[in-house]
């Protein structure tokens, strides 16, 4: 397989990722194609689609092998489950699947005809490998069952981050960054203790703890984007 795109996100590093795609629909990226792709030709047609599938590569998860179970950190990270019930990167071949909406098709210098897309999990420089058209009619299912992952869907934190930091976000940037943090970026097994904790957004080092349920932005720190 080639590399036909790469994503570019304000998430640049694993930690603080939403888990799943749409989970923060405010979540704004380019997918920029490399140069042998960009083509408008294999465009055309795709303005029609609302939403999109992104095939795309788990570019940092390094493994000898694989294994059937794995701990899906969301359950504690001490639970095993069998690694086609997950979600997991840690896979036979490290593959991500995400739907995300369409906002528009555009050029940028330097980059091409680009496509800006909301809602995406991958982090800043993400191989993709395929992009497909979402059909609502075959790809939506209201009525499906979903396993032990039911659970955890509306696991949100409240958040509180003090307004003379949060206005160091860019305007346009400050919902996601919320919306990512209510969902509590840190490991299952670490529920429960207070350490401090960090992640890149942008050029953005953000600080927090969670305490008694709550998250709390301690800090923001400018860095290099």
């Amino acid at each position: 397989m080639q590399v036909i795109a790469r994503i570019e996100s304000d998430f640049k590093e694993k930690f603080g990722i939403p888990r799943q795609s749409n989970l923060v629909p405010s979540l704004e990226a380019l997918v920029v194609f490399e140069k042998a792709y960009r083509d408008e030709n294999a465009l055309r047609g795709l303005e029609g689609y609302s939403h999109l599938w992104l095939i795309w590569g788990f570019s940092e998860v390094k493994q000898q092998a694989w294994s059937p179970m794995v701990k899906p950190p969301k359950l504690g990270g001490n639970k095993r489950m069998g690694v086609f019930a997950t979600r997991s990167p840690f896979r036979p071949n490290p593959l991500g699947l995400s739907s995300v909406e369409l906002l528009g098709i555009e050029k940028l210098p330097g980059k091409g005809t680009v496509l800006r897309v909301a809602g995406a999990d991958l982090m800043d420089g993400s191989p993709i490998y395929d992009i497909k058209p979402y059909l609502s009619f075959t790809d939506s299912h209201p009525e499906a069952r979903n396993g032990f992952a039911e659970a955890l869907k509306d696991n949100r934190l409240p958040v509180t981050f003090p307004p003379e930091l949060l206005e160091r976000i860019p305007q346009q940037k400050q919902a996601a960054l919320l919306s990512a943090l209510s969902l509590d970026p840190r490991p299952g097994y670490l529920i429960g203790r207070e350490d401090p904790y960090g992640f890149a957004y942008g050029k953005y080092d953000i600080r927090f703890v969670v305490k008694e349920g709550v998250v709390q932005v301690f800090d923001v720190v400018e860095g290099q984007a």
